[in-house]
C-alpha cells in the first residue's frame, strides 16, 4: 500500500510530499535518487605518467569551456542560418558571427599551446557531433575548409580528426565527465 507522506525541508520550510509504502507495519520511503559515479584513485606506473596525466587534466580544463561554447553557438547560429532568406545573407551572418567570436575569444585562443589546440579540436567534435573540418565545410564552404585543413596540417593539426571516447580519447572523456560532475 502506498501513501503520501508530508515532510518539511529544513532549509526552506516548504512542504515536500513523498511516497511511502507500508510493508508489514513499517513505513518505507520510496524516492528516486540521482545517479552517482564513483571514480577510483588513479595509480600510476611512474612519476612521469602522473605528470603527463596532470598536464592532460590542466589542458582539458582550460579548453573544455571553449568547446562547450562552440557547441552552444553552433546550435544558436544553425537556427539563425536556417531562417536566412539567401546565401548572401547567410554569409553575412557568418562573417558577423566570426568577427564577434574573434574579437571576444581570439586573444585567449591564440595563447593555447599545441596540446591544448589538439584537445580543443577533439572536444569540438565531441560537443557538436561533427569534426572541425565538417563544420568549416558547412559554414564557410568546401574551398575554405580545404585551405584551413592544409594550413592546420602544416602546423601539425588535423581538422578531420574524430573524437573517440572509447579508444584513444578515453582519458579525455573521463576528465570531461568528472568536470561535468563537479569533480575537477
Amino acid at each position: 500500500m502506498q501513501v503520501p507522506l508530508g515532510v518539511l525541508s529544513q532549509e526552506t520550510l516548504q512542504p515536500i510530499v513523498l511516497v511511502a509504502a507500508i510493508v508489514g507495519g513499517d513505513t518505507i520511503l520510496q524516492a528516486q535518487l540521482s545517479s552517482v559515479t564513483i571514480y577510483s584513485t588513479r595509480k600510476f606506473k611512474n612519476p612521469w605518467d602522473q605528470k603527463r596525466y596532470e598536464k592532460l587534466v590542466r589542458n582539458v580544463r582550460k579548453v573544455y569551456p571553449y568547446a562547450r561554447l562552440a557547441g552552444l553557438k553552433l546550435r544558436e547560429y544553425e537556427s539563425v542560418l536556417k531562417a536566412a532568406p539567401s546565401d548572401h545573407e547567410r554569409r553575412k551572418i557568418m562573417k558577423q558571427a566570426e568577427k564577434e567570436l574573434t574579437d571576444k575569444f581570439g586573444p585567449e585562443l591564440k595563447k593555447l599551446n599545441f596540446s591544448q589546440g589538439k584537445i580543443l579540436i577533439k572536444l569540438i567534435d565531441r560537443e557538436t557531433g561533427n569534426s572541425s573540418y565538417t563544420l568549416l565545410q558547412e559554414l564557410r564552404g568546401k574551398f575554405t575548409a580545404f585551405i584551413w585543413q592544409q594550413l592546420a596540417r602544416i602546423f601539425g593539426y588535423n581538422l578531420k580528426i574524430n573524437y573517440d571516447p572509447l579508444g584513444e580519447d578515453y582519458q579525455i572523456e573521463e576528465i570531461v565527465q568528472r568536470i561535468e560532475a563537479g569533480g575537477f
